[in-house]
């Protein structure tokens, strides 16, 4: 999954690609790069940032939605958001993944709509708190099974709204309200998640976490990223959210070819 950030100020590349011309073709490149997925997000979730109106997001996405389902039909759309009239808006434009970082908290009518549309896979993360709080001061008395027990919920919570199990995808929300050793303990245990029966997703990529251990800028935590891809497939994890769709692509590939696979 390829990362797109409509945004004025996500903490990796906020205003690069707010342009739709930047946008688009900055989509395009990660899906010659091999990105099966692309996910936008037309909202900032960085720790300590404000949210947008629908209105907002979707004068960022739907132009972008619509380019791409016209030049690249089978590349999966996929929308980074928590309202549920950005959901439906994006849906009818061709999106068939919403990646809803509050897992169906924040807008009660999120789980209706999906349930509504049965093509349509949802990602549910975990987050302590929401972006404008999560790192204040996140306190965990055993990270690993309390995301656990979260995520455990959230997927009854969305089955029970007529949801089916098959189309939901969990995230264990690494650096959304974790601190350095709850990010690591969470990665040093995904192989735990594979117990809750769905695919996982994981989105490590540039996270401040990184910078924690290697100082580095965001764009300079390629190789940091890269360690936590290897984690994830010694996992055998699903799905993969990540801003260098080259790096990462051809990283997997040499593993695979070594591997004999």
């Amino acid at each position: 999954m390829g990362i797109v950030n409509l945004t004025e100020d996500s903490f990796s590349d906020g205003g690069k690609y707010i342009a739709h011309d930047d946008a688009i073709k900055h989509a395009k490149e990660l899906i010659s790069h091999g990105a099966d997925i692309i996910d936008l997000g037309a909202e900032s979730t960085r720790p300590g940032s404000d949210g947008i109106s629908a209105e907002q997001q979707l004068e960022r996405l739907l132009p972008i939605i619509r380019k791409l389902k016209q030049e690249h039909p089978d590349t999966i759309i996929s929308v980074d958001t928590q309202d549920s009239i950005v959901a439906k808006e994006a849906i009818e434009q061709g999106a068939s993944m919403i990646n809803d970082i509050s897992a169906l908290r924040k807008d009660e009518n999120m789980a209706k709509l999906l349930a509504s549309n049965p093509d349509v896979s949802v990602v549910l993360m975990h987050m302590q708190g929401t972006p404008q709080t999560m790192q204040e001061n996140p306190c965990y008395e055993d990270v690993l099974s309390e995301v656990l027990a979260f995520l455990k919920e959230r997927i009854e919570h969305a089955q029970s709204h007529g949801i089916s199990k098959d189309r939901i995808i969990i995230d264990p929300g690494i650096g959304f309200g974790k601190n350095l050793q709850h990010n690591l303990t969470l990665l040093a245990n995904l192989k735990a998640f594979k117990k809750l029966g769905v695919p996982i997703m994981l989105g490590a990529s540039r996270k401040r976490f990184i910078n924690y251990i290697s100082p580095a800028p965001a764009d300079r935590r390629i190789a940091g990223s890269l360690a936590t891809t290897l984690l994830a497939l010694d996992a055998k994890l699903d799905y993969i959210r990540v801003h260098d769709v080259f790096e990462h692509h051809q990283f997997i590939k040499v593993l695979a070819a070594v591997n004999g696979g």
